[in-house]
């Protein structure tokens, strides 16, 4: 995003090469950049899942390749206070936390949005691929990033119009291939450093062998619809709705099941029965208890601070999944969701957000559903 006269614009410099080419074009507007790199994990930092050294070394050679100063600031109690804390309670409580919604709204679109603005910023700039249009009214609307395949607003939606007014997404308007092209005629270092992923600043690592540090196991049964025993779970905080992998059951048929049948269909998690620590399996894909038409959400967040009016839109009860068509309503303590097709897997915990086209409205943590 563009914007007229010179301004003191902070990049999040991340070390990968979204934040890289958000910088670089930045700079080639005639922007003062400056970027800062943010530290937020620190308890296992010389392992080998967390990065931060390697990714501050790259965004310092980007910055030194554009010419720009780099500031490294440390978020770590913030990050374990703000985030990290919400995100074991939700384990613990037997729901699914989505963790990069939570960082952005409390680290990098507050806590460092708060930082650049004591540094005298006119603004923030990150390398989400995400769009911001300003309203006549002055209101800021949070779009979808132009690359379908890349767009991250589902991550951004519980921005407020003080934040988002402060936001720029310089690489929302391309497609990752040609902020690829660009980092590499620019000939920035991190060219073809491939994108990270894994937990929000703690980096990829075995999530079952990460999150048994912080947890208690309660191992229990696992159990099929009929509540027949399956196999044994290590704890119900360790599996998520629509899991598949890693309940040790694979194979497991009826006693006298004619072969060739569905009895080999893959297992996946449908139930978590917190009152007698149950894990319920169903077989296939498209097992009923898989399949919701509705939702219920608390906690809800709008940018534009108050509730769109009830009425047809379109939402994504997870990252990466098509816009779903449904019907919004209001509950006493969030929204409700109906939709026209049965969605898959509706985990509370993750966030339900909704859509008015390639407008994000905001949205809310999953609290219930039903089939």
């Amino acid at each position: 995003m563009s914007a007229s006269p010179k301004q003191r614009i902070v990049v999040g410099l991340s070390g990968g090469v979204d934040s890289a080419v958000s910088a670089a074009l930045l700079k080639r507007q005639g922007h003062e950049v400056v970027g800062i790199f943010m530290k937020n994990w620190e308890d296992d930092d010389d392992s080998e899942f967390c990065s931060s050294r390697e990714d501050f070394l790259d965004a310092a050679s980007v910055a030194e390749v554009l010419g720009i100063e780099i500031e490294h600031v440390n978020f770590a109690a913030e990050y374990k206070d703000r985030v990290f804390a919400e995100f074991l309670r939700e384990y613990q409580a037997g729901r699914t936390p989505n963790p990069d919604v939570l960082c952005n709204a409390e680290i990098k679109f507050k806590a460092f949005l708060d930082h650049a603005l004591r540094l005298g910023a006119d603004a923030i700039a990150t390398g989400h691929y995400a769009r911001r249009r300003v309203l006549p009214s002055g209101e800021s609307q949070l779009l979808k990033g132009l690359d379908p395949l890349k767009d991250q607003s589902y991550f951004l939606h519980r921005l407020t119009q003080a934040q988002l007014s402060k936001v720029w997404f310089p690489v929302g308007e391309l497609p990752k291939t040609e902020v690829r092209r660009l980092a590499l005629e620019l000939k920035l270092p991190n060219a073809k450093k491939k994108d990270s992923t894994g937990i929000c600043f703690i980096g990829e690592r075995p999530f079952r062998e990460f999150l048994n540090r912080y947890l208690a196991q309660e191992p229990g049964d696992i159990v099929d619809e009929r509540g027949r025993k399956l196999g044994r779970h290590v704890g119900l905080s360790f599996y998520t709705l629509g899991q598949r992998q890693g309940l040790g059951i694979g194979g497991v048929k009826e006693k006298g099941a004619p072969r060739g049948g569905g009895e080999h269909a893959p297992w996946f998690v449908a139930r978590k029965d917190l009152e007698r620590n149950r894990l319920v399996a169903v077989q296939g894909h498209e097992h009923p208890w898989l399949l919701y038409s509705a939702l219920t959400a608390d906690s809800p967040s709008w940018i534009a601070g108050h509730a769109p009016i009830p009425g047809a839109y379109a939402a994504k009860t997870r990252y990466r999944q098509a816009d779903a068509p449904c019907e919004l309503r209001g509950t006493e303590v969030g929204f409700g969701l109906n939709f026209s097709q049965k969605q898959w897997a509706v985990t509370p915990g993750q966030s339900a957000v909704l859509y008015d086209g390639e407008v994000c409205l905001g949205g809310g943590l999953i609290a219930t559903a039903a089939p």
